[in-house]
């Protein structure tokens, strides 16, 4: 067809089919004509954004990519949760055998009194059976109808009179067998047989006379109902919590809250894998914690909303606990009663929400602990400790910067070192400690550096060498609890907040673990080099967002992990980040004073066997003093009085060749930093040395006398 005078034009429909189905193409084949050139200048044709054809994985890379189901269930994968359920179900079992046992004879008696009504209602009920008394309503009612139901009512009177004449045959014929068989049993029959069959009948008419209202046997364990988590209750609980998006998608024509798993048990609650609308996170819901507990009719320990790592912000695991988790049993610390640890292997500290074990490695590690006042820190830490005191090769440096007592049983039992008290002395002792073991960074760093690679061929401190005592290499756990107060302190807290920086830094290969408590985790208490720099931390109850970030890590509280959502009765209940691969919520274990004297008592026997006992918990003289308390004398040893300044690195040199036992190892860095507690500041000395000036930090020797008679109240010790 040709155009019309009005200038149209015939569409070509072949065409337009062509550029639906392969729009690429026809867009290049367009641009070669100058006709449908103009049709995209006048935006005739239609660019193409989304694919008309389906694109993705195929079949197998879908089927690779799946998520396989663990064959078995998560309790008998685990070792402790399935000797707890087998220890509960023996449990449950000799409770309830032992409950019914105690009351047999109770149910007896009452079973026999009973009998009596249970024999009238035998032969009241086998009458009105043979007289067919249960149709007479139905017969009464018919012939109450008049002529008009006649035929009915002859129909069941013929119906009854069929059923009494055989209902009366069988007891009849029952009356005429059972009456002689029970007279023959009565004479015939031995004593035993006689016994069992009045018991059995008495028992039997007994229960046939209880009443429905007052039962014989009673429950021997009363259960709690714990509605079923299902999709719906869990719909209904996020539609409570007044997020738009989530009213949305459950509203009219909204796609709704959709389940990428079926909702099941998992331990002692239930589990449910949410995938939340779109723009809507985990952490949007961990705010809401409470209107989504409210939803759910449990109490807020009850429900755990947490983020999955794994997938996108979106998807959250809920788990619904049938006891709050603050109400569950405590669970016994798996070491309290007996056994040793090593600090290389995982050692128990708490459970999760499931009831299952999480562990924590020592070695190669730092921990910090973080909390309010009141909610289980100095518990915290005395976890760990424990599992210290165990291992009889480690070293223990602690101090209570608190003053109540906590850890007494831990530093007088088996520390090398301990101090307490809210004051400046214990603050000094915890300095002096620290600098013991930043000195042995350094000492420790040599004496690695000096084995052949075959020996030690990563570097760092193994079972094997720590197991060397020559070396000296065994573990050393410093242990300081309310560090802040030593942090925040006006004249050692810049020195120990270095030192303590430096051995975070360097200390995990070297076989030292530094563990923090601290109940004020702000910048100014809590040096952002050391929380930047700790591999495991513990956060129980905080109250905000910088407090939570402070000790789990930058941008926790963004990703969900919000220690702010615990509430007062959750003591002992936090975040644990760096133990396992994402942050895990974790009830610790607990352990009162009475049990740590008994696990130490433990310890410090193991350790008198083992040899390692010394320090404070032997009576000793710590080791951090001696170097200290002859320090300035042996450094007066070593620099005659003739010289009156000497360079830091000779006089390390003669002090190692003095007393290698305590200065082998040391440079100018440990002998200046060993100074610094007496005040003494090293000075700029410079020395010809082949003509040429050269200039090193040194020691002026009056500055040591003048400290030395100062100390020893004399005027001169020169």
């Amino acid at each position: 067809m040709a155009a019309d005078e009005s200038g149209g034009a015939v569409l070509d429909l072949n065409k337009a089919r062509s550029v639906r189905s392969n729009p690429t193409d026809t867009l290049d084949a367009s641009t070669s004509t100058q006709d449908e050139g103009r049709h995209e200048e006048s935006g005739d044709v239609a660019l193409m954004v989304d694919p008309l054809t389906v694109t993705g994985p195929g079949l197998m890379e879908r089927v690779r990519g799946a998520r396989r189901n663990r064959v078995l269930p998560a309790w008998l994968r685990s070792k402790p949760e399935l000797l707890d359920g087998v220890g509960w179900l023996i449990g449950y079992a000799g409770h309830t055998s032992l409950y019914h046992a105690l009351r047999l004879p109770w149910y007896t008696l009452r079973l026999a009194a009973q009998a009596p009504r249970g024999f009238a209602r035998f032969v009241g009920g086998t009458m009105r059976w043979a007289s067919d008394a249960e149709g007479e309503a139905m017969r009464q009612t018919t012939a109450s109808l008049g002529n008009s139901a006649v035929g009915e009512y002859l129909k069941l009177s013929r119906q009854r009179d069929r059923r009494v004449r055989w209902r009366g045959a069988v007891v009849a014929l029952s009356l005429l067998v059972g009456l002689p068989g029970a007279l023959a049993l009565w004479v015939l029959a031995p004593t035993w047989l006689l016994s069992t069959a009045v018991a059995a009948v008495t028992l039997a008419l007994g229960a046939a006379g209880m009443s429905t209202d007052k039962p014989v046997v009673s429950r021997a364990v009363v259960a709690t109902q714990v509605e079923r988590l299902t999709s719906t209750i869990v719909e209904r609980a996020m539609g409570a919590l007044g997020i738009a998006e989530v009213n949305k998608a459950l509203g009219k024509g909204g796609e709704g809250i959709r389940f990428p798993a079926p909702i099941t048990r998992d331990g002692p609650g239930w589990r449910a894998d949410v995938d939340l609308p779109y723009g809507v996170t985990v952490a949007d819901i961990l705010d809401r914690r409470e209107r989504l507990a409210s939803g759910l009719r449990r109490p807020l320990g009850c429900v755990w909303p947490e983020p999955v790592p794994d997938e996108h912000a979106g998807r959250m695991v809920l788990w619904v606990g049938d006891k709050a988790l603050n109400k569950m049993d405590k669970p016994v610390w798996p070491l309290a009663k007996s056994g040793t640890t090593s600090l290389f292997k995982p050692v128990p500290f708490g459970t999760d929400q499931r009831g299952r074990r999480i562990d924590i490695t020592l070695m190669y590690d730092n921990m910090l602990i973080g909390a309010m006042p009141g909610m289980g820190k100095t518990f915290a830490l005395a976890r760990p400790l424990l599992a210290a005191a165990l291992d009889v090769t480690a070293e223990m440096l602690v101090y209570e910067l608190k003053g109540t007592g906590d850890l007494d049983p831990i530093g007088e039992s088996v520390a090398a070192d301990y101090a307490k008290g809210a004051k400046d002395e214990t603050y000094e002792a915890a300095l002096d400690g620290i600098r013991y073991v930043y000195r042995e960074l350094e000492r420790r760093a040599d004496v690695i550096g000096s084995l052949p690679k075959d020996k030690c061929p990563e570097n760092k401190v193994t079972p094997e060498l720590a197991a060397n005592r020559s070396l000296g290499l065994h573990p050393l756990v410093l242990a300081i609890d309310e560090c802040q107060d030593l942090f925040a302190h006006g004249e050692f807290g810049k020195e120990a907040g270095n030192l303590c920086t430096a051995i975070i830094k360097r200390g995990r290969a070297l076989g030292i673990i530094l563990l923090l408590a601290t109940q004020r985790p702000d910048k100014e208490s809590l040096p952002t080099a050391i929380s930047a720099n700790v591999g495991t931390r513990f956060c129980l109850r905080v109250m905000g967002q910088l407090e939570n970030d402070m000790v789990l890590g930058t941008s926790m509280y963004r990703r969900g992990i919000q220690a702010t959502s615990f509430t007062k009765a959750d003591k002992g209940i936090g975040y644990l980040a760096g133990a396992l691969d994402e942050p895990q919520i974790t009830r610790g274990y607990y352990i009162d004073s009475v049990e740590a004297e008994r696990i130490c008592a433990r310890a410090r026997k193991a350790r008198i066997q083992a040899g390692t006992l010394t320090g404070y918990a032997a009576g000793e003289e710590p080791e951090r003093t001696k170097g200290g308390d002859t320090l300035l004398t042996d450094i007066l040893a070593v620099v005659p009085a003739k010289e009156a300044k000497a360079w830091s690195e000779t006089v390390a040199e003669r002090l190692a060749d003095l007393r290698p036992e305590v200065y082998d190892g040391w440079g100018a860095e440990q002998l200046t930093a060993a100074l610094k507690p007496y005040r003494i500041e090293s000075v700029q000395i410079g020395r010809r040395v082949e003509g040429k000036v050269v200039n090193r930090r040194g020691i002026v020797r009056a500055d040591i006398t003048a400290t030395v008679a100062e100390r020893d109240g004399k005027r001169d010790a020169g």
